[in-house]
Formats: C-alpha cells, structure tokens, sequence
C-alpha cells in the first residue's frame, strides 16, 4: 500500500528517521543556507585575492573540476556504498539512511525537515575546508604559484556547492520549475536510475555531471543488466539501527 505515491515501506522509514534523527530544533532552510553561503563566501573571498592571472593558471579551474568528478565518483563507489574500517558511518549513512529514504519509486523530500537527509551534515563543509581544500590550496599557492592556490580554492569549494545544489534539485518534487529544467530532467533521471536497489552498487554514482560513470563504464542504459540480473548478486538489505 502507498499513501500519496509513496510505497508504505518508505513511507515507515521516514517516519521511523525523523523520529530519532531529525530534532525539533532542525531548520532544513538554515542547513541549506549555511551550506550555500558559508561556500559562497569562501569562494568570493578567495576570487577576490586574485590579481593578474595568466592563462595558464586559469586551467586550475577546469582540472579541479575534473579531479572532484572523479573524487566524487571514487567514493560513492566505495565507502558510501561498501562498507570499509573507520569510515562506517559514511557506509551507514549513504546506504543504509539515504537509500531508504529516498528511492527510485520516491526520490522526491516531503518537506523542508527532509533536507537533512540530503545535505551533508555541516560540519562536513567545515571539515573539507580545513583538512583538504586549505592544505592543498596552500601547496598549489606555494609550490605553483599564489593565484593557483587561490584558484584551487574556489575550484573546490565550487564543486563542492554544486555536489550540494545538484543533489539538492535530485530531490525535489517533480513539478518544482527547476526539477522541471530539461537539464535537470535528465540529470535527474541519471540519479534515479542509482536509487533503484538493483542498481545503485553497480550504477550512475556521479551525483553532478556523469562523466566518470561515462569514463569508467557504469551508465546505465536501457537493456543492460541490473545489478539483481547479475549472477550471484544480492541487493544489500539497510538497516536503520545498523
């Protein structure tokens, strides 16, 4: 049985989620604000400690864009979706939380509550900033040169923002105008498709832009085996409490 389009079994997850994960105090808009302004801001101040920039250093921005598409993929592919020591609550998380909240049958939030399920936890933005993206920027701005440093910067909390806003339109409601976009529309689909249990630990694991599931072979197309097709597969079985 499904209430308002949603299967009952998902229906009872969400429920079950918010009840011991979403606290009253929770705002899924100042969640999504801090994550787009505290980037937002990293990122114009970053920009504006430009000067000069040559043609050369501008190629930072394309390569970072390129390096975090195969970052992403790399560990959506692993530890978000196989379990590996130390990083078990990303495993949990992801597979077990994401996975069952939101499915190929209901990829759509509820309400602004549902954000939190998501976004990554804020304190993941604070972390990337100070135990990657700063220590590399800091390298690039002394081993290369100050501009690439600055440039490396902004290029990668960019791409974080845009992993953050991209997943963010994954999940709203289908008759939202930007879910509705045409380019939305078929990224959309693209992650759908890796919300289908049969599917997601062999399929589409770019959340942005599908080019490393182009490079690396893992685009599902129409006619190609599922991962329940394939012999010997199972389907991993989440469990809230896990």
């Amino acid at each position: 049985m499904a209430t308002q389009g949603i299967p009952e079994r998902v229906r009872d997850f969400r429920e079950g989620y918010r009840a011991k994960y979403v606290g009253p105090r929770y705002s899924g808009r100042a969640h999504f604000a801090f994550t787009s302004l505290g980037s937002l801001a990293v990122i114009g101040f970053s920009l504006s400690r430009l000067e000069g920039v040559r043609p050369l250093e501008w190629l930072t921005v394309p390569a970072v864009f390129l390096l975090g598409n195969v970052v992403e993929f790399l560990g959506h592919r692993g530890p978000m979706h196989h379990r590996r020591k130390g990083l078990g609550l990303l495993f949990q998380r992801h597979t077990e939380q994401h996975h069952r909240f939101f499915t190929h049958e209901a990829l759509a939030y509820e309400s602004a509550r549902d954000v939190k399920m998501v976004l990554f936890p804020p304190v993941l933005l604070l972390f990337f900033l100070g135990a990657i993206a700063t220590p590399l920027a800091a390298l690039c701005f002394a081993l290369v040169a100050p501009n690439v440093g600055w440039l490396f910067a902004a290029s990668a909390v960019g791409y974080y923002l845009t992993y953050e806003w991209l997943h963010f339109c994954h999940h709203l409601p289908p008759e939202h105008p930007v879910a509705r976009l045409p380019v939305m529309q078929r990224l959309r689909r693209h992650h759908q498709t890796h919300h289908d249990p049969s599917k997601m630990q062999r399929y589409n694991f770019n959340i942005t832009f599908p080019l490393s599931d182009w490079l690396f072979g893992t685009a599902w197309r129409p006619g190609v085996p599922s991962g329940a097709d394939l012999p010997g597969a199972s389907v991993p079985k989440p469990d809230l409490d896990a």
